[in-house]
């Protein structure tokens, strides 16, 4: 058999195999987040006037997206004992057992496979939130969210991120100091990129 024919039925075998197999479907990608960029941010009312803000973190966690097939799933721990408002009698203040409870419940939880998609876009992600040993369920919405390629040593890397926000009641995790004053409603702000495992 000449070279040339055996290239032809070399190349004729390879495109059956390939349509004996079907497409290709991409396979679910992990990534790890990278603490340097998440963190949980909180806004709370304060007597009806001013806003209260404060910051959590590093975040950490793992993510498992299938953009393609349009499912994912998140868990995150959050150090709650972290908490920062920029003024530290106030922070000592919300790690108190009436307030975020920090000696007995050092972490909160978000744990999520729920993702609703707008093509390869997340855009909702439904799960349970843990805090002070309570668990209830938790909408983060999705703000923007995009993937880059960042060079890393010899080799390009794949970091995906972005912000989310949702909002819970604080009074059903037990947390009641301050009530009706100081908002029960919390508006929680998420800064998040992964980079790729």
């Amino acid at each position: 058999m000449s070279p040339a024919a055996w290239l032809r039925r070399a190349l004729a075998a390879l495109l059956l195999a390939c349509a004996a197999t079907g497409p290709l479907h991409a396979e679910p990608v992990g990534y790890q987040l990278d603490p340097a960029n998440t963190f949980v941010h909180f806004e709370v009312l304060h007597f009806g006037t001013s806003t209260l803000r404060g910051r959590i973190g590093p975040v950490t966690g793992d993510v498992l997206l299938d953009r393609q097939a349009r499912r994912g799933e998140i868990s995150l721990r959050i150090p709650v004992a972290t908490v920062s408002t920029g003024l530290r009698i106030f922070d000592a203040r919300l790690r108190e057992a009436d307030l975020l409870a920090t000696e007995a419940w050092p972490e909160a939880y978000f744990v999520a496979t729920r993702f609703t998609f707008a093509g390869d876009q997340p855009t909702e992600i439904r799960g349970e939130f843990t805090l002070r040993g309570v668990s209830q369920a938790l909408s983060l919405r999705t703000l923007r969210f995009a993937c880059r390629t960042e060079a890393s040593g010899d080799a390009a890397q794949e970091v995906c991120g972005g912000d989310f926000e949702a909002d819970l009641l604080r009074s059903e995790f037990g947390a009641t100091f301050g009530l009706p004053f100081i908002g029960d409603r919390v508006r929680l702000r998420i800064q998040a990129e992964g980079r790729r495992r």
